[in-house]
């Protein structure tokens, strides 16, 4: 780490020394750009001088979109990764700026060096801001596009779309093409090189004319897709109870909480938006996209870190209902085995003595000659934990598709009994999921297979460069008119379907996209509900139910 000493005015009538402490990138700011932050243009970008003591460190992707790096739980940022179909890099660092206010300089006494006021300055540019999840979301992104309902499938209208992204500290050094070929596999160099002909993709908002260009720190990339969404169910989000601080939903099965992966518009956070006019939302949990029940955010960052230290205290309940395979017991089950992050990108678990310790309680509450519906209550709250421990005892969730799969073997994970390595098992997972077209249950996307674990007789979007080449003219002529075309927020957020006749092109076709040469097939119904739903939630001075699931009743038949 870089230590650099900054005078600072901090009241008192008296100058005090602050040190702070950096990441390389202060290696790059020069004495005159730390003076000169504290009146210069730039000074809208730094915080206040408590902050400047944390660091400074570099921030990344906006969105909550993840199909990039190592996954895990989803923050949004201000940048978005510039794959197409590959959504944004986990969040790796926090940006702490260094000053918004404007301070004094303490003039050089005798025997005190100078600065170089005239020095020449590298160009740099503002650094994101780190922001939550759901509350980055505003009108002028819930009217990127519309829904539209199709055989109990709420859908998503294809559109354009820009990824952004500030370069990566490992990408420093790197051409373009580097970067693409080893980070965005989600296309074919190929793709890239008629992107950059038909001016998609932008470095510092200048139009890339040459992949080959070396990328420096603060870099700034934008490119422009042709974005498409999985279908989601049609269930309405209801809403449970509403009040100045929390508001409540009775999130249905299939739809995710906040942005990630391919999902965008079809998660609940935009739904609420768009449909509910609910805004600038934080996320209190979350549920796996495939679970359902009681979700819960707050309205203001006070509210979300009051109730945050609540769960930390553990003064919080949850309780969850499940239909399992198998009859079981009748007494309460205790489980408390450890439970191990196989693949975070995959999003796989399994009972390792090498994990993190964890405590679940089970009792049975029917059984129907073939299956039972359990009452869980997690006491701590491990990634697929209820899943993973129900797997450990011999009764995985009759419908889940990782924990109750054959890629775990015969006996599928019963007490910790899983005959393969760890590299078997997700190769296993991913390989049936992808001849199912399901990729999204693992929170995937083409774009995250290595070639080892490619299924070759998977159906392939893929184009040869001669065919690009010939897209990349006509692409370049659509993007023209899109940008040419003024579009009014307020009416396509009121009468989207109006406003998108309007259009002077058609924005659901794209030359250059590969997912609009794919027929995909719809999923089935049973292919959006997994048998697990949130059904309370308690803490000090709330509680909130949702209506027990029509696959958890005692007259419920299965198919």
């Amino acid at each position: 780490m870089i230590w650099g000493r900054v005078v600072m005015w901090l009241g008192g009538h008296r100058w005090l020394p602050v040190r702070l402490q950096g990441c390389l990138n202060l290696r790059r700011l020069s004495a005159a750009r730390i003076w000169g932050s504290c009146w210069g243009p730039m000074a809208e970008t730094f915080s206040t001088g408590a902050e400047a003591a944390t660091g400074l460190r570099a921030a990344v992707q906006q969105n909550g979109d993840a199909c990039g790096d190592a996954r895990g739980e989803r923050t949004s940022g201000s940048p978005e990764p510039v794959g197409p179909g590959v959504e944004p890099a986990r969040e790796v660092g926090k940006q702490t700026p260094l000053s918004e206010e404007k301070a004094p300089v303490a003039a050089s006494g005798p025997g005190k060096r100078k600065k170089r006021r005239d020095a020449i300055r590298e160009r740099v540019v503002p650094p994101p801001k780190k922001r939550r999840a759901g509350v980055s979301f505003g009108d002028e992104h819930f009217a990127e596009t519309s829904y539209y309902f199709e055989g109990g499938l709420r859908k998503v209208r294809p559109y354009y779309f820009d990824f952004r992204t500030y370069c990566k500290g490992r990408w420093v050094g790197h051409s373009l093409l580097h970067v693409f070929s080893t980070e965005f596999r989600a296309q074919p160099l190929a793709y890239y090189e008629a992107a950059v002909r038909a001016g998609r993709l932008h470095l510092n908002e200048e139009p890339v004319q040459d992949l080959s260009i070396v990328l420096k720190d603060n870099d700034f990339l934008r490119n422009r897709v042709h974005r498409h969404e999985p279908p989601v169910t049609a269930e309405p989000v209801r809403l449970l109870a509403e009040n100045e601080d929390v508001v409540v939903v009775d999130k249905p099965s299939s739809i995710p909480v906040h942005p990630c992966g391919r999902f965008r518009h079809n998660t609940v956070i935009f739904i609420l938006g768009k449909e509910h006019q609910l805004k600038e939302l934080h996320p209190l949990h979350r549920l796996d996209r495939l679970t359902s029940g009681v979700l819960m955010f707050a309205k203001t960052a006070a509210v979300s870190e009051r109730i945050h230290e609540q769960v930390r205290d553990r003064q919080l309940e949850k309780e969850y209902v499940c239909r399992v395979e198998g009859e079981f017991p009748t007494e309460e089950v205790i489980c408390k085995e450890p439970i191990l992050v196989v693949s975070y990108k995959v999003g796989v678990c399994r009972i390792d003595a090498r994990g993190k310790p964890c405590e679940t309680l089970f009792q049975r509450l029917s059984y129907n000659g073939h299956s039972s519906v359990l009452r869980c209550r997690p006491l701590t709250g491990r990634t697929h934990q209820i899943r993973v421990h129900l797997q450990f005892l011999g009764h995985p969730i009759l419908n889940d598709p990782i924990y109750n799969s054959v890629a775990w073997g015969p006996s599928r994970g019963r007490g910790g009994h899983i005959a393969k390595t760890d590299e078997e098992l997700l190769r296993d997972l991913v390989a049936e999921h992808q001849a199912k077209q399901s990729l999204d249950v693992l929170d995937l996307c083409e774009g995250d297979l290595s070639p080892g674990l490619i299924d070759s007789t998977a159906p392939s979007s893929e184009l040869g460069k001669d065919h690009l080449e010939e897209f990349a003219a006509s692409a370049q002529k659509m993007d023209g008119a899109v940008e040419a075309a003024p579009q009014n927020l307020d009416t396509m957020a009121l009468a989207p379907e109006k406003a998108a006749e309007t259009d002077v092109v058609n924005q659901e076709i794209d030359p250059l996209c590969a997912e609009c040469r794919l027929v995909r097939q719809d999923p089935l119904p049973q292919d959006l509900v997994m048998f697990l739903h949130a059904l309370r939630y308690k803490g000090p001075g709330f509680e909130y139910f949702s209506p027990m699931p029509a696959w958890a009743q005692d007259d419920w038949q299965e198919d």
